[in-house]
């Protein structure tokens, strides 16, 4: 899916969070237009992930890296393995937004380093590469913190900045109600979100967490149109408990 169909649809995506390919091959089989590989909170290794992107790719589904920080150094390495954008954890404000963008693209738009690596196939295809990073590369907000609600036109309205996700743990942990998605001052800063990225016009929506199908168009009916839905370790999870649950019951 190219960058304009994601960014100008309703787009679904997931998290994964482990490093066997098999999972990337079964999701990306799944339908999902988007798969995020999670280096914030795993233990996938930097090799791990670009087994993962090539799997990704190679099935015509869009990669994503999940970064553990805000860091051009990581920023650069999954770059370079072939992401096709990242979600970057915690931007809480304008300037670290503007490092995001600098740190994904080549001067003199940003700050990236050069590097043959798996996106350059390896130096044959530098000179496509530096023309495709232009433009397709995409950098995702994850807004997770009251502070960045308060500067959220500041963080949208920088250039090179094309989506975001609510990250709604952090988001209600920095409200000093964790997990209480139904608390009235949680439901405003998600109306405030909302409003705000409509009107710069920048794709956004939430991450929800838990797989309930019903969650999920729930959150799509309520405007959001990019979209996390859960990730692997959770559908495993729910998956098996369904399946066993009756069963147990006639032990």
């Amino acid at each position: 899916m190219s960058k304009s169909e994601l960014l100008n649809n309703i787009s679904i995506g997931s998290w994964i969070t482990l490093g066997h390919p098999a999972v990337a091959e079964i999701m990306a089989e799944a339908g999902f237009d988007w798969l995020a590989v999670d280096l914030e909170h795993s233990t996938i290794t930097i090799r791990e992930a670009e087994d993962l992107i090539r799997v990704i790719e190679l099935k015509g589904v869009t990669p994503f890296v999940r970064l553990s920080s805000n860091n051009a150094e990581q920023i650069k390495r999954v770059m370079d393995a072939g992401a096709h954008g990242v979600i970057i954890p915690m931007v809480n404000s304008k300037t670290e937004a503007e490092t995001a963008v600098s740190s994904v693209k080549y001067p003199p738009i940003g700050t990236r380093s050069f590097g043959l690596a798996r996106a350059q196939k390896y130096g044959v295809d530098f000179d496509n590469y530096l023309e495709w990073q232009r433009n397709n590369t995409i950098v995702v907000v994850q807004i997770e913190h009251i502070d960045a609600v308060n500067d959220l036109a500041g963080i949208l309205s920088v250039e090179g900045v094309d989506a975001y996700i609510v990250g709604p743990y952090d988001l209600t942990g920095s409200l000093g109600i964790p997990g209480q998605f139904d608390h009235p001052e949680f439901l405003s800063a998600m109306d405030r979100i909302r409003e705000v990225g409509n009107d710069l016009g920048v794709a956004g929506g939430l991450h929800v967490v838990e797989p309930d199908p019903r969650e999920l168009e729930a959150c799509i009916r309520a405007g959001n149109r990019f979209v996390a839905y859960s990730l692997d370790i959770r559908i495993l999870d729910v998956s098996c408990r369904t399946g066993l649950r009756h069963v147990i019951e006639l032990r």
